[in-house]
């Protein structure tokens, strides 16, 4: 995500100021990973700034703090209006990257974390594009797996499961490709390093199954949607890694990537080699989906400068559960 900084970090409950928001060295989550995130957009149009599917991705970090057992002592109104007043506080009017945190607080050594404190933090950076290139993206299948449910939950987005993606993702850049497809535990086509992915097989859009090892990814589930409303065919099943390389099209979905066409994989070009006329319909699609505007969907924006303030100070709605 390069060097993105804004003025304010919600931390614990308060907003301070970027370079305050600090942890000690010895952090458990810093050790060891446990923390549970989301990365969530918000989009600028006509002098509003729409945060798309707010309480979708705080809900699924409730379930990542469940399913780990972390302590996560805020409701999801108050980390809701904590996303919202953030954004007010840095006076963002770009295309913004939100980044909710939960993480095991206790200072020390060692793997167990029973007792300790659980932090909450939230940073929300200007953050344009995930991909440099606006046309699509080359890959190539790592040689890494995807963790399965065998070791890892990959239903929970915890932190520390990320370094297998960053194992691929650095082979990936290494070798010259924008991005790595992992295959999971059966040689199936799972997801990218931080992407799910779906290709186009006579004019159906195929995505891998839960069972694949995926994160049920919020622009995924997206997609899915708007696709069965235009009347398309979604089927989600196992994929071959050989069905790539044969796909008519084939694209990546996430919050950060959105949806980006995968033009090649393993060298082997994807149709024409450009993004397909499905893959297009669904960025048309997703990019009236994120402000709002597609009928019936209204709700999956929160607006954020339009909503009447509830409290002049953010400690009102930001005070932990007793």
């Amino acid at each position: 995500m390069g060097n993105q900084k804004a003025d304010y970090v919600w931390f614990n409950g308060k907003l301070v100021r970027w370079e305050e928001a600090k942890v000690h060295v010895l952090t458990h989550a810093f050790n060891y990973g446990t923390a549970a995130f989301e990365g969530i957009r918000a989009y600028p149009y006509n002098g509003e700034m729409y945060i798309f599917r707010l309480k979708d991705h705080l809900e699924r970090l409730q379930n990542s703090c469940k399913i780990y057992g972390f302590n996560l002592n805020y409701t999801l109104e108050q980390l809701i209006d904590a996303c919202i007043e953030l954004i007010k506080a840095n006076k963002l009017h770009e295309r913004t990257y939100i980044r909710p945190l939960v993480y095991v607080a206790g200072v020390g050594v060692g793997i167990g974390f029973s007792g300790q404190p659980t932090g909450v933090a939230i940073a929300a950076v200007p953050f344009d594009t995930y991909f440099s290139s606006d046309g699509g993206v080359h890959a190539m299948v790592s040689s890494w797996r995807r963790i399965s449910e065998e070791s890892l939950p990959p239903s929970a987005k915890i932190a520390g499961h990320y370094a297998n993606s960053v194992l691929a993702k650095m082979h990936a850049l290494e070798n010259g490709y924008g991005e790595a497809i992992m295959l999971d535990s059966k040689g199936n086509v799972s997801e990218g390093t931080g992407e799910n992915i779906f290709i186009v097989k006579e004019k159906r859009l195929i995505t891998p199954p839960l069972s694949s090892g995926i994160l049920e990814g919020i622009t995924r589930k997206t997609v899915i949607q708007l696709a069965q409303e235009e009347g398309m065919e979604v089927v989600e099943r196992e994929v071959t890694r050989v069905e790539l390389y044969t796909s008519e099209e084939a694209f990546f979905t996430g919050t950060a990537a959105e949806i980006t066409p995968i033009l090649s994989v393993d060298k082997k070009q994807i149709g024409n080699g450009k993004p397909g006329s499905i893959t297009r319909k669904m960025i048309e699609l997703y990019g009236k989906a994120v402000i709002g505007k597609i009928e019936g969907h209204e709700d999956w924006v929160t607006p954020v400068y339009k909503l009447e303030e509830k409290s002049k100070k953010m400690g009102a709605k930001a005070t932990p559960i007793s």
